[in-house]
């Protein structure tokens, strides 16, 4: 008989991640929060870059972010408590700010320095408080401390992929990252798939990258590909994501689908044996 996925249903943690920046990284992470929660699913995103902008995108204005990751990592506070509702039902996210730059040396003698976040997930899991389906977690474009608790807490790397020449120097640098932390930190961390992004149609090079990237990769990437999109850009600066500020444009519905395929994906997951 084969398992009831319900029944093994747990929150699925997905670090989004790659050490290049300008990848489309936290338009991703946004975006593809928002379009979960727009089919249904309860997602928390966690800013866990130092510039805050997946907060900004989301319309926490900095002023208001009284709580942010840095609290939860740094001095223990809850996650339940760090988190904040957004204008997009079913989405909410804990904020980050400037002072995500010290956490390195704040924390240099801490215990269990590479799982504060983990165990702050963990301790939400246990708590009694409503679950999330998804967690997203929205990683600096380095590899430091914030990073390595990022994937020490993922069950997996969701890896946005800019459809231009550098892309496969910058995904081999993520891949030996991911290795390193598999042996050191977290040996059930994997690559939930690729995500090409910032694609243009017109250009034979974005044809070229994602015809290699899918010659190396197979079915780890999406069938979804995020267009190049004036929308999706101007989006941040009104503090909404892509499919609030212009459902119908093509970038948001590739993110649709984008979301569809990822939650595809887990059920695909979940109904394999352990």
């Amino acid at each position: 008989m084969s398992p009831d996925p319900s029944s093994s249903r747990k929150t699925r943690v997905l670090a989004v991640s790659n050490q290049k920046g300008g990848v489309g990284k936290t338009t991703t992470a946004i975006n593809l929060g928002t379009a979960l929660a727009a089919i249904g699913e309860k997602v928390l995103i966690v800013d866990m870059d130092p510039q805050g902008n997946a907060s900004t995108g989301l319309g926490v204005p900095r002023e208001t972010r009284r709580i942010t990751i840095y609290d939860v990592i740094v001095d223990g506070r809850a996650v339940n408590e760090a988190a904040v509702e957004t204008t997009v039902p079913g989405l909410h996210i804990i904020p980050g700010d400037g002072d995500m730059s010290g956490v390195e040396i704040e924390l240099a003698q801490a215990d269990r320095r590479s799982y504060r976040l983990r165990d702050a997930l963990q301790g939400h899991g246990r708590d009694g408080h409503t679950r999330y389906d998804y967690v997203l977690i929205d990683c600096p474009p380095s590899l430091n401390l914030l990073t390595l608790n990022a994937m020490a807490a993922a069950d997996a790397v969701l890896v946005p992929l800019q459809c231009e020449f550098f892309a496969l120097e910058g995904l081999t640098q993520l891949m030996k990252t991911v290795e390193m932390v598999r042996q050191s930190l977290n040996p059930a961390l994997e690559i939930q798939g690729l995500v090409l992004t910032m694609y243009d149609g017109r250009s034979s090079l974005s044809g070229q990258v994602a015809a290699d990237v899918r010659a190396h990769f197979g079915d780890k990437v999406y069938d979804a590909v995020i267009p190049r999109n004036v929308r999706v850009a101007e989006a941040p600066s009104f503090g909404k994501p892509a499919l609030i500020y212009d459902l119908k444009c093509a970038g948001s519905q590739a993110y649709l689908k984008l979301a569809r395929e990822v939650v595809g994906r887990e059920r695909q997951r979940r109904l394999q044996p352990a």
